[in-house]
């Protein structure tokens, strides 16, 4: 059914026809993509076409033209996108007229509840106005008449077309500029959880821009898939649009799953990864595009300098770009990598990997058209790898940040994937977890980019740096993917060229790479069990070493909430601690660590006054390292007598005044008293942030906690009122609470691990059930990583000894049950 058909069959051609027949065509499930996109532009036009000769007839109007701008212009309506229309008139017609002929086109567009972008000029002010703003400029360049007089639009066309090449040195850079402000502002659309499909970088308004690059005639993008992403994009907001029933170009969490049904999707993962996979299509085509615009423009301005000086002594003859040497068979022309003449692609597999590392170790972009050339010209590497391939595989991991441009040229043209088949795996793979900033192939490259920084920290850097492109290299496996990950990597490293005790190490690294920072934050370090299962984990000095150097980078490259002074001080403390073992010095089996001057001075007055004592200050900023620094935060240190409901209480006075707790530390000590025997004591330390506004006072904090410990404050239903006063946030469904037991924890006590969704008194709903349990919680470890709380917990039975398995088990069921 054409789209004149589709209005001829309802019962008119007015907005209730063009209404109906519009209906129709959205929801028809077998026609979608680019068809659908164009039937609609069809069938608006055909809807305005007559709105418009109907309009100028009455209004007496001629010279005068309806036409398509924008999205619009290009045929590329979505089912909620705007209608950018111009009227284009010659000047010649009465004012009154020409209103009248544009209210009567603009209020049926409006009485239908589409949105409208329109303006009324003749010719020479819509030259002006574009001259004037550059948004305006770009729209008029996909201009496209709909009804009326089509040589009128055809001179516009012609002279808009003019007038942006002849203004391209000018206009180019602005358009570069808002380009750059808007991806600052909303980031790359390639590594968001919830990505704007339109204005992130790499989104449809970058697809526009390297449109109008093109139409300026200074420079091409790359066409190669760049079509396709664009479709990609396209379709996917249309989904987006039907599946919302709004304008909206914002693809929330809450709606992926629906989106990715309506494209014939498996699952909201698929669905990103291939919207990611299109984003990278489009950014690589961007960065490649204003290089060459850059580099185009600059040569420009530098011409007819350069003539003047050549002409009297080499006839005006054109200068050859100077070439210079890099590595064997590349070099650099005009601030980019491209091949030396002498080079044979063909007979030299390595040459990649060389152009590759050459490239980063002198902070330059490949070419693309060195990349493209590689891609279909070398062959393959031998497996294993020779040695100068994994050399400058390991230069390449090396290089820093400049390492990231040159790897993305490298996926661009499919080369990362034939050099490493299990690339395929993690490539534009999305990270559910909001703690990561990157997609998991980006991340891998990162870690390697932070861990170059690191190589002067450990004896052997080849073996950090892959160990880093590949710690996360199972994800996307099932199961654990540190489990899957060993395997591969041992595939990998193996494939690369390393010998046998090489890709043990790397082996050893991938699977353990969350041990260091995971034990540190979640057990209790002076319980000689951690320390051992560490050391027996690594096994040897230098792995270890490498070990911690792989912990801080992939922190650090996962995103400002996985990394910080207290996490690096807790890891450092355990490597300290692994390192004596491994040298053999065995830990001892020491009952508690002594309490700090500050706990101990609060500690003796506790025992005096057998009441709570605490004290609430904000800690000095700490060095972060490069110069930075970073706001440990507000410390709460408390002590107090031992008796049962002390963290339940002491959590639920701090989730009551609105202190989130970042990290906790709870301790049972025994302390001399005045008598010279042997008194309980608990010391508490809390890092805690206000949620919003000021810190509560200390005096109002411990006479809560008194209440609280005696039973006057129902913190219970105080909580649960808080709660009920604010209606929930709509977003996605956190996952179900997860309790264990960790074995082997401990040999003094048995561990009680949580890992649940971070919410106001959670730690006061896990403290009620260890007490209801009728458990001793020996110390407490909690952690707070993004929206998780991952937290430990220490318990024993009311003898001191450790859970017996089923009782341990028992209580982690009653600890999920309550948070549940």
């Amino acid at each position: 059914m054409t789209s004149t058909e589709a209005i001829t069959d309802s019962e008119d051609s007015g907005p209730s026809g063009y209404a109906a027949a519009r209906l129709r065509l959205l929801q028809q499930e077998a026609r979608s993509g680019p068809p659908r996109r164009a039937a609609l532009a069809r069938l608006t036009d055909d809807w305005l076409t007559g709105l418009f000769t109907a309009a100028a007839i009455r209004a007496g109007v001629r010279g005068a033209a309806l036409v398509a701008v924008g999205g619009y212009g290009r045929g590329e309506l979505s089912p909620r996108s705007d209608l950018d229309l111009l009227l284009l008139h010659d000047g010649s017609a009465d004012a009154a007229a020409v209103a009248a002929l544009a209210d009567a086109v603009w209020y049926p567009v409006w009485d239908l509840g589409l949105a409208l972008d329109h303006s009324v000029r003749t010719p020479g002010e819509a030259r002006r106005t574009a001259g004037e703003d550059l948004k305006v400029q770009l729209g008029l360049l996909d201009a496209r008449p709909v009804a009326g007089d089509l040589g009128l639009v055809a001179s516009l066309r012609t002279a808009i077309l003019a007038d942006w090449r002849n203004q391209a040195p000018k206009r180019l850079p602005a358009l570069h500029e808002l380009c750059q402000e808007r991806a600052e502002r909303t980031g790359e659309l390639q590594f968001l959880l919830e990505p704007d499909l339109k204005e992130a970088r790499g989104g449809l308004r970058d697809a526009t821009a390297l449109r109008a690059v093109a139409a300026s005639w200074v420079a091409d993008a790359p066409r190669e898939g760049l079509d396709r992403a664009r479709r990609t994009l396209l379709d996917a907001r249309d989904a987006l649009h039907l599946t919302t029933g709004r304008a909206t170009d914002r693809l929330a969490l809450q709606e992926q799953d629906q989106v990715a049904e309506a494209l014939g999707l498996l699952d909201a993962d698929a669905l990103l990864r291939q919207v990611y996979e299109a984003a990278r299509t489009v950014s690589y085509a961007t960065d490649v595009t204003w290089r060459e615009v850059n580099r185009v423009l600059r040569a420009r301005s530098v011409r007819p300098r350069l003539r003047a000086m050549l002409s009297g002594s080499l006839g005006g003859s054109k200068p050859a770009p100077e070439r210079a040497p890099l590595a064997d068979g590349v070099v650099e022309a005009d601030g980019e990598v491209v091949l030396a003449r002498a080079a044979r692609p063909d007979r030299d597999p390595v040459l990649t990997l060389r152009a590759a590392a050459a490239a980063a170790e002198a902070g330059l972009p490949l070419s693309r058209h060195l990349v493209r050339h590689l891609a279909t010209t070398v062959r393959p590497l031998p497996v294993p790898w020779p040695p100068e391939a994994r050399e400058e595989l390991v230069t390449l991991l090396g290089a820093g940040e400049a390492t990231v441009g040159v790897w993305e040229a490298l996926e661009a043209e499919g080369i990362i994937t034939r050099l490493l088949p299990d690339w395929e795996r993690v490539h534009c793979r999305p990270q559910r977890n909001p703690v990561h900033t990157w997609t998991v192939d980006r991340h891998l490259v990162e870690t390697a980019v932070r861990a170059a920084s690191l190589t002067r920290r450990v004896h052997r850097p080849d073996l950090l740096l892959v160990a880093a492109l590949l710690h996360d290299i199972g994800k996307g496996w099932p199961g654990d993917h540190s489990v899957a990950g060993e395997v591969i990597a041992r595939d990998m490293a193996t494939r690369i060229g390393f010998d046998q005790h090489d890709v043990g190490v790397i082996a050893t690294l991938v699977r353990h790479h969350l041990l260091l920072v995971e034990t540190a934050t979640r057990r209790d370090l002076d319980d000689p069990a951690t320390v051992r299962s560490v050391a027996e984990a690594v096994s040897s000095a230098s792995t270890l070493e490498l070990l911690h150097a792989l912990t801080e980078a992939d922190a650090l490259a996962t995103g400002p909430a996985a990394w910080s002074a207290w996490r690096a001080s807790l890891v450092a403390d355990l490597v300290k601690r692994v390192a004596a073992v491994l040298a053999g010095e065995a830990p001892e089996e020491t009952e508690e660590e002594a309490p700090s001057a500050d706990h101990e001075r609060l500690a003796v007055e506790a025992l005096r006054t057998g009441e709570p004592v605490l004290t609430l200050h904000t800690r000095p900023e700490e060095p972060v390292g490069d110069g930075e620094v970073e706001p440990v935060g507000v410390e709460l240190l408390i002590a107090l007598p031992d008796r049962p409901g002390v963290l339940p209480a002491a959590a639920g006075v701090l989730a009551l005044h609105r202190l989130t707790v970042r990290a906790a530390d709870l301790r049972a000590v025994e302390l001399p008293n005045e008598m010279g025997e042997s008194a309980d004591l608990l010391l508490l330390s809390w890092r805690v942030a206000a949620e919003y506004g000021s810190l509560p006072q200390a005096a109002r904090l411990r006479a809560d906690l008194v209440r609280a410990l005696d039973g006057s404050l129902d913190i219970r239903a105080r909580l649960a009122e808080r709660e009920a006063a604010y209606p929930r946030r709509r977003g996605v469904k956190a996952p179900p609470p997860r309790v264990t037991v960790a074995a082997a924890g401990s040999r003094r006590a048995t561990v009680i691990e949580v890992r649940a969704q971070d919410a106001p008194g959670l730690l006061h709903r896990i403290g009620n059930a260890l007490e209801s349990s009728a458990v001793r919680v020996r110390s407490a470890h909690v952690s707070t990583l993004g929206a998780n709380a991952v937290d430990a917990f220490y318990v024993t039975g009311t003898d001191g000894d450790p859970l017996p398995e089923l009782r341990a088990a028992e209580v982690a069921r009653e600890v999920e049950k309550a948070l549940g």
